[in-house]
Formats: C-alpha cells, structure tokens, sequence
C-alpha cells in the first residue's frame, strides 16, 4: 500500500508569510494540533506545532527541565504570561515552526511511513509530490488502513 492510498489530500496548511495568530485560528477552527507551511509554489519549508507555540508562551529560566522534579509554583504573574502572548501572535509563523521537515514522497510504502511515525514523536506526515505538497497522513490513517481488511 502507498502514501496516496491512505493520505488525507485536503490539507490544512498556512502560507509563509503568515503570522501565528492564523496559526492558532486554523488550530481552533479545525481541531487540530499541527499545520506544514508552505511558499507559493506549495512547496513544503515548515512544520509547526502545539508545542512549537507552547515552547514560546511557557516560561523557562532552568537551561535543564526536569518535568519530574519542576514545582508548580507561581514564578511569574498572569500579566507577564500574557505578554509574551500576544508577543508570540504577532510573530511569523516561520519563527517558531521546524524547518527541517521530515516528510514521505506520495508513493512511499506504508511500512516504512509507519516506521517514521512509530520512531519518533511525530503524530504527522507532510506527503510531497514533485515537492509539492499533496496530502497528509496521521498515525491514525496508518493503523486504520493497516488493519482494515483483518478486522
């Protein structure tokens, strides 16, 4: 089986030159967590995520986090948070997201996408034609083509 088999081809995406701010709207309006960025060729140049943005909105002053050890105190005032906000909304988009975008070709098999998306911690594949971007496939859309005709 191949990636355009089982991609999603109506991908949400936001263009180069847009600002975070449409990055969250997209993420609001849809239900979704990530987003490619592309030029205007529709080329892929970025990825951004839930993360990327929560990187830039949390408030670190440790240079080594220990999420088991952290304390949940107060370190800081609401008013700071929401500075850095409407800091992070006003920013391009290509500020925070990836550059390096791990992405499979639209005639990839299936098991080695399920490789890629099993190895690390991503939940999504760009899929690119001709380096254009073409579609999407999740982790879901791999599980649930995988095991559709043994279930």
């Amino acid at each position: 089986m191949k990636a355009y088999e089982i991609m999603i081809q109506q991908v949400y995406k936001v263009k180069e030159n847009d600002s975070v701010r449409s990055v969250i709207e997209k993420f609001i309006t849809y239900g979704i967590s990530g987003l490619p960025v592309v030029n205007d060729r529709n080329e892929i140049v970025g990825y951004v995520s839930d993360g990327d943005i929560l990187r830039y909105i949390g408030k670190h002053e440790d240079r080594f986090f220990d999420p088991f050890s952290y304390s949940f105190t107060i370190q800081g005032d609401d008013e700071e948070f929401f500075e850095r906000v409407k800091r992070v909304l006003k920013k391009n988009v290509l500020e925070i997201a990836k550059r390096k975008v791990l992405k499979v070709s639209w005639n990839e098999e299936i098991e080695n996408i399920a490789a890629l998306l099993g190895k690390g911690q991503i939940k999504k594949l760009p899929v690119e034609r001709n380096g254009v971007l073409v579609g999407i496939i999740s982790r879901g859309d791999v599980i649930r083509h995988s095991f559709k005709a043994i279930i």
